[in-house]
């Protein structure tokens, strides 16, 4: 299992509106940067995210899953843009800033800190337990 964080903004797409659909999910689309969405395509079914959001709050509010793996992004015609399906798991009981991650030495070289504008990064395994122990989160 692979660990990756998926950044959005609350007022475009929130956490609670992942958590509205479900065992379903939803496509996590409109990432139009080539390392995200190469990132996207080495996901595999269950690995497991963080889901971030980005703006005034820029805090780890909740972890997903990804439930399907890359294929066309839906809301584009141009072939060259993919995406993955997510499924919201579990909230962090307590969300974990970014201002917090950058206080941890463990975090210094996460990529959410060396380049936090990445919508859809890699989460190395020891981040992903540190992380989830800060926000109450057990899986």
């Amino acid at each position: 299992m692979r660990y990756w964080l998926f950044k959005s903004e609350p007022s475009t797409w929130s956490w609670d509106q992942q958590v509205a659909k479900g065992e379903t999910g939803e496509e996590w689309d409109g990432v139009r940067n080539y390392q995200a969405r190469n990132f996207m395509r080495e996901m595999a079914l269950g690995d497991r995210g963080f889901f971030y959001h980005s703006q005034k709050e820029k805090a780890v509010v909740g972890t997903v899953e990804v439930c399907a793996e890359a294929h066309p992004d839906s809301t584009t015609d141009d072939e060259r843009w993919d995406c993955v399906d997510i499924r919201a798991l579990a909230p962090a009981q307590t969300p974990v800033t970014l201002d917090q991650i950058k206080t941890h030495p463990e975090l210094a070289e996460m990529v959410l800190v060396k380049n936090s504008r990445l919508s859809v990064q890699p989460v190395t395994e020891a981040e992903w337990q540190i992380i989830c122990n800060l926000a109450g989160v057990s899986l």
